[in-house]
C-alpha cells in the first residue's frame, strides 16, 4: 500500500484516497482491481464496441453487491456522463449501459439524463492528482427537472483517484441528494 500502515486491501476500512482527503460520497465498491485481464476487458468494452459486456459486468455487480445496494436504500442508479462530443465518437456511454443493465437486474430506476457534462474535459488517465481536480472544476451539472431522491448510486467503469465521483457527488448533494454511493467495474492498484 502507498499510504497508512501496510495492511491487506480487503482488511482496510478506507482506501488511501479516503484516508488522505474528504470526499463528498459516502462509500463505494469495485468488482476487481484494475489489473489484467480486467484492464483488457474494460478496454474492449469501451473502445471496441463490446456493448454486451455491460450485461456481464452488471450481472456480476448485482450478484456481488445487490445486498449492499439494498442495505443503503438506493433509490436511483446514475451513470457518470460523457461529454456529447465524446459520446458521438464512441457511440455509447459505457457507464450508461452499465447503469441500465444494473437497473434491470435490481429493479431500481436508472437516471439516464440526471447528470451531464457542462464542458469537455481532458481524459483523466492523462493527468496527475492535482490536474484531475482542476480538470473537473465546473464540469458537471444536474437537470433542473430532476427530483432528487435521498440516496443514489453512481456507476462508472474505473475508480482511479475518485476525482470524478467526488465532483459528481458534490453537484448531486447541492441538488438535494443526501447520500451518494458508487460502484465501478475496477479500482486502480494501490488504492
Amino acid at each position: 500500500m502507498k499510504c497508512g500502515k501496510p495492511v491487506k486491501t480487503w482488511e482496510k476500512e478506507y482506501c488511501c484516497d479516503c484516508e488522505r482527503r474528504r470526499l463528498d460520497f459516502e462509500q463505494g465498491r469495485s468488482l476487481w482491481l484494475h489489473v489484467p485481464p480486467v484492464v483488457q476487458a474494460i478496454y474492449q468494452f469501451k473502445f471496441h464496441n463490446k456493448r454486451y459486456y455491460a450485461e456481464i459486468f452488471a450481472r456480476e455487480m448485482a450478484d456481488r453487491y445487490g445486498q449492499w445496494i439494498r442495505e443503503h436504500e438506493i433509490e436511483e442508479i446514475i451513470p457518470v456522463p460523457l461529454h456529447p462530443s465524446r459520446l458521438r465518437v464512441r457511440g455509447f456511454n459505457q457507464a450508461g449501459l452499465l447503469a441500465e443493465r444494473l437497473s434491470e437486474e435490481l429493479q431500481i430506476p436508472a437516471g439516464k439524463n440526471v447528470v451531464y457534462r457542462i464542458r469537455k474535459t481532458k481524459p483523466q488517465k492523462q493527468l496527475d492528482d492535482r490536474e484531475r481536480v482542476k480538470n473537473l472544476e465546473h464540469a458537471f451539472g444536474v437537470s433542473r427537472r430532476w427530483k432528487a431522491p435521498k440516496s443514489v448510486l453512481l456507476i462508472d467503469d474505473i475508480y482511479t483517484t475518485g476525482s470524478t465521483i467526488h465532483r459528481i457527488s458534490r453537484v448531486l448533494k447541492k441538488a438535494g441528494v443526501e447520500k451518494v454511493y458508487f460502484l465501478t467495474i475496477s479500482i486502480g492498484q494501490g488504492l
